[in-house]
């Protein structure tokens, strides 16, 4: 299968290297060297994942990402060149599902890439789960909540999936990481509570008197919802 990939950075020079660098290894690329080019061209390449820079001119990589999140999933590796703590984290508040601080090395963008575009794919279980007013259909990789669909970021339905194929079980922070990162990469504990916290307001789930997720205090998370019986039976 051959992936779109949309490069949104002011600096042409990284973005011709790598579009040779990306086409070795059958990606298609595109690149745009301003936020509202690279607004356009998301309507009308249709990318699969988008590499977007935090310092573009006139708009940050920050409000692209936030309009990005307005109306697509579409997963997004954003750079930061301070590879500061906080430009990621509030990436990831935004719906970033991963961060690269320049300079980097290709390669390691290239399995960044790989991890989050896995997650994208079907994950094997061709069928829905119903949990009380919580659907999932995994083939589609859509979440409804009272027949609403609910938007999901990447990183926020691979958490979710997780945690219902481990219901009962609590998953310390380490493990979730994995699932939501792919790969080691200075890992901290910020980013599994931001996405879980983000992941509890679009499912309405209270904390503290929780239908879905379950915080286990010093520990990390558990999926508490109970299988609705009559879509047991139906599978």
């Amino acid at each position: 299968m051959s992936w779109t990939i949309l490069v949104i950075d002011d600096d042409e020079k990284l973005n011709r290297l790598l579009k040779r660098f990306l086409k070795d290894y059958g990606y298609d690329v595109y690149s745009a060297t301003d936020a509202n080019e690279g607004l356009k061209k998301i309507r009308t390449v249709l990318p699969d994942l988008i590499i977007l820079d935090v310092m573009l001119p006139g708009m940050t990589g920050f409000d692209v990402c936030k309009r990005i999140r307005e109306s697509s999933a579409v997963p997004i590796i954003m750079l930061t060149a301070r590879g500061d703590v906080m430009d990621k984290v509030v990436g990831l508040e935004l719906g970033a599902d991963d961060y690269l601080p320049k300079p980097f090395e290709p390669r390691e963008l290239v399995a960044r890439m790989q991890a989050v575009l896995r997650r994208t794919q079907n994950t094997g279980a061709d069928r829905r789960r119903c949990f009380g007013p919580l659907t999932l259909d995994f083939h589609r990789r859509q979440v409804f909540l009272a027949d609403r669909e609910v938007d999901l970021t990447t990183s926020e339905f691979a958490a979710l999936d997780l945690l219902v194929r481990h219901a009962g079980k609590v998953l310390d922070r380490d493990e979730i990481m994995q699932t939501l990162r792919g790969i080691d990469s200075e890992c901290f504990n910020r980013v599994v509570d931001i996405t879980m916290s983000r992941l509890r307001q679009k499912l309405g789930d209270d904390p503290k008197r929780p239908q879905f997720i379950k915080t286990v205090w010093g520990t990390g998370y558990m999926f508490v919802a109970q299988e609705s019986v009559d879509d047991i039976a139906s599978i």
